[in-house]
């Protein structure tokens, strides 16, 4: 099997974990809740300390692959995630969980990023959005396979067992990683940016941190918006290290490159938006429509049959319509089913759920691919480590401030209905996550009309492409380079 689908296959095993997890959590929500005597809309407090765990940790990624190699940063991030696992089948409270989720964030922080980074460099440009669909469909089947397998495991067996079956994919993708993945890294050693850690980490926990304790009534307000401020600080503050450093944490010069930076701004805006999604919708169908966890599973997990169908025609899709297009498009479709649970009801028919779900789950998957693959259109290979950290870092942070949104809509809808969670309790939250999803139309329409064309293969009529170079597929124009990297140190140069 040629390297362009091996290495991903593999890789993907580690997003099979992380994606089979998180729906399997969602899923299970209201039955973990009643086990530890808690609210569900406070339990989601597992799901962003994972997401702000992870963000937090991200930043070291890209410096620890480079310096003791990717095979092995990913293998040990594959068996902390899995350990981690273990210890949420353990828990017997939501303090107990909160803390095997930080155990797992912190394997999540490496897995995925690291993995990434190895396929991003096996491969040439004009290969990636082919590389990348092979590596996502195999970590869609986590989501395909989490809502009915998390709500078979919560409704017939016991919640614990839905971290317990990461187990044996752990294993297997340990010793996949031993015998195929290359032990990439960086020739040039550089030393690490412990001041930037620091920034960057205390920054992104304490933003992340505030914003999902606020609407929970667990902190004074003040002291919420206290917290968001600091953090606020400390980013802004690392913004100006940047500046006087050679090799920052994370290169926030990458930001220049017109391509990335769309891609990034855009994509952030429209994972906000559908951050929420997986964390509302078993709520509507199990508490707002009385579905026990396997039915509402069996509804939910559509969605990411719709996405597993798309990463088929995915790259055929992008090479007739070129970026721009599609992700323009394809953001105003995908508002609109992000927002259509909003209109359920519990006299819908359950198969018009599924089949609105399928529909949308399709758009969403071709818009993950898109702009997951135009983000690293005109990055130089030098630099994919930094780009793919800011990258995740990024996507955290918008899939927990999306939960975050919605649980806020959610939490304040319930106060002002008496305070009881019905079937009329989401419509607010889920028009809320749609429209904030339609935003993200914003940064992708100032992308240039032909941008990504070396990766799409799609060429505007009239215009003529620029031949590749003989001995393989064209490598972007340079930019001006003070390091390593193909873009300027700091935005400050």
């Amino acid at each position: 099997m040629p390297d362009r689908i091996l290495i991903p296959l593999i890789v993907a095993c580690a997003l099979f974990m992380q994606n089979l997890d998180s729906t399997v959590v969602a899923t299970a929500l209201p039955a973990i809740a009643a086990d530890f005597g808690s609210s569900p809309i406070h339990l989601k407090l597992a799901l962003t300390t994972y997401l702000l765990t992870i963000a937090v940790f991200l930043p070291a990624s890209g410096w620890m692959a480079d310096t003791f190699g990717a095979r092995l940063v990913f293998r040990v991030a594959i068996l902390v995630f899995t350990v981690g696992s273990v210890m949420c089948g353990l828990a017997r409270s939501v303090e107990w969980l909160v803390i095997a989720r930080i155990v797992q964030g912190l394997g999540g922080a490496m897995m995925v990023p690291v993995g990434r980074l190895v396929v991003l460099r096996s491969v040439s440009k004009s290969e990636l959005v082919a590389a990348l669909s092979w590596l996502t469909i195999p970590g869609l089947a986590g989501p395909v396979l989490g809502p009915p397998v998390g709500g078979f495991l919560t409704t017939y067996a016991s919640w614990p067992w839905i971290f317990w079956i990461n187990v044996p994919v752990g294993i297997l993708g340990i010793v996949l990683a031993s015998f195929y993945i290359p032990d990439i890294r960086e020739e040039r050693h550089t030393n690490f940016d412990w001041v930037g850690f620091a920034q960057t980490g205390f920054g992104l926990a304490l933003l992340m941190f505030g914003s999902t304790t606020l609407g929970l009534n667990l902190l004074p307000l003040t002291l919420d918006f206290l917290i968001m401020a600091v953090g606020a600080a400390l980013l802004f503050a690392y913004v100006k290290h940047t500046r006087r450093i050679s090799d920052p944490i994370l290169n926030l010069a990458l930001f220049r490159i017109p391509s990335f930076r769309h891609s990034i701004v855009g994509a952030t805006i429209f994972r906000l938006g559908l951050g929420a999604s997986p964390f509302l919708l078993p709520l509507l169908l199990q508490l707002g429509f009385g579905m026990t966890a396997f039915a509402s599973g069996l509804i939910t997990f559509s969605s990411a049959a719709g996405a597993l169908v798309m990463k088929f025609t995915a790259p055929l899709i992008i090479r007739l319509f070129g970026f721009k297009r599609v992700l323009i498009v394809n953001t105003l479709l995908s508002a609109v089913f992000i927002a259509l649970p909003a209109f359920f009801t519990p006299a819908t028919p359950a198969s018009l759920m599924i089949g609105l779900l399928l529909v949308g789950g399709f758009f969403r998957s071709l818009q993950f691919t898109a702009t997951n693959a135009l983000t690293f259109a005109d990055v130089t290979r030098d630099e994919m480590s930094q780009a793919t950290v800011i990258s995740s870092v990024a996507q955290q942070i918008a899939m927990s401030a999306g939960i975050t949104v919605g649980a806020i809509v959610l939490q304040i809808t319930v106060s002002a209905t008496g305070g009881e969670i019905t079937a009329s309790s989401f419509w607010p939250a889920f028009l809320a996550v749609g429209i904030t999803t339609l935003i993200s139309v914003l940064p992708y329409a100032r992308l240039e009309a032909d941008a990504g064309q070396e990766m799409s293969g799609h060429q505007r009529r009239g215009v003529a492409a620029a031949a590749p170079a003989a001995t393989g597929a064209a490598q972007p124009t340079p930019l001006p380079s003070t390091g390593r990297s193909g873009a300027p140190k700091s935005l400050g140069d």
